[in-house]
């Protein structure tokens, strides 16, 4: 028999493209929450089908695995309030809201299936949780499997923000083929040239908003990037909420990528193995990014959705 919960628990849960998050906290009045359980699941949600509107038969049997996973991770806490959200791929898989039903179906959880301008928003929001910005504007941005996120932001005001339909999933099927092998010149050519076009809000945001020199990144590719840095695969509840990436560190790391193929990739120290081609693709946004509008700093924050989620829950 359970003793009594005596305190307000709760359960937010981030499903992307490439990861499913859960995240249990609980709230103390007075207090800063306490954090019960931060755990992922590489699901690979876009694997397969991403690029064709659909999620994949396997893709969907494992969200379902997961989430009941979850559920019983949340019956195990008395969580007291859960919170489900739902990003690129089932925003624009044509039987996404097929996965959402039947999410509802077998655990009883809705999902909430949000736009990209409400990802943005609550990007931003947990990233402030992670890194000081202050008043100065910051270029913020999160890679994800099917889109990716940037915002202009400081600590209390959006300036701009978009949510772009480029995930690191939908890029490895456009440029990255046959990621068994060692990604071709003429590739990242292409994929850069492909960028400069699709990006050009963000450029013209840039120029207009002048944010400072560094940028701040969040999500899968970027905790990746600070493992490499470490040389070891560090577990969710362990990162920091925020570390430096000396872009030196990136560079090297970027050039290591471009060198190897995927079993090597895979080899490289702090790799985590599902990341091993999808970083490859998702590191060439960060170079044209860093290249494009000047930065010379890079931030990484190991919080991002469900952080800012949190943190709007709170706040009520």
């Amino acid at each position: 028999m359970h003793a009594p919960v005596l305190h307000r628990r709760l359960a937010l849960i981030d499903m992307g493209t490439n990861t499913f998050h859960l995240l249990i906290v609980e709230d103390r009045p007075g207090q800063p929450p306490h954090v019960l359980v931060r755990t992922k699941v590489g699901v690979r949600l876009g694997e397969g089908g991403i690029s064709k509107g659909e999620i994949a038969t396997e893709p969907y049997a494992r969200a379902l695995q997961t989430v009941r996973g979850f559920k019983e991770e949340i019956e195990l806490h008395q969580v007291t309030e859960v919170r489900a959200t739902a990003t690129s791929a089932m925003r624009v898989s044509r039987n996404g809201p097929d996965l959402v039903r039947d999410i509802l179906t077998t655990t009883g959880i809705q999902v909430e299936v949000i736009a990209g301008s409400r990802e943005a928003e609550l990007i931003a929001k947990g990233i402030r949780q992670a890194v000081p910005l202050g008043q100065a504007k910051h270029l913020l941005m999160d890679i994800g499997g099917g889109s990716v996120e940037f915002i202009i932001a400081n600590e209390d005001t959006i300036f701009w923000k978009h949510s772009f339909e480029i995930g690191a999933q939908r890029l490895l099927d456009k440029f990255f083929t046959e990621p068994s092998g060692v990604f071709p010149r003429e590739q990242m050519a292409a994929e850069l040239e492909y960028l400069a076009d699709v990006l050009a809000p963000l450029t013209k945001a840039v120029a207009a908003h002048a944010p400072l020199a560094g940028l701040v990144g969040s999500s899968g590719s970027f905790d990746t990037l600070a493992d490499l840095t470490v040389g070891q695969v560090r577990l969710e509840a362990d990162l920091p909420p925020s570390t430096a990436l000396p872009v030196a560190d990136f560079e090297r790391h970027f050039a290591q990528l471009l060198l190897l193929d995927h079993a090597g990739r895979v080899a490289m120290p702090g790799m985590f193995p599902m990341r091993a081609d999808m970083l490859v693709v998702a590191s060439v946004i960060i170079k044209y990014v860093l290249a494009t509008y000047g930065l010379t700093q890079i931030m990484t924050s190991a919080f991002a959705l469900k952080e800012g989620l949190l943190a709007e829950l709170l706040a009520q």
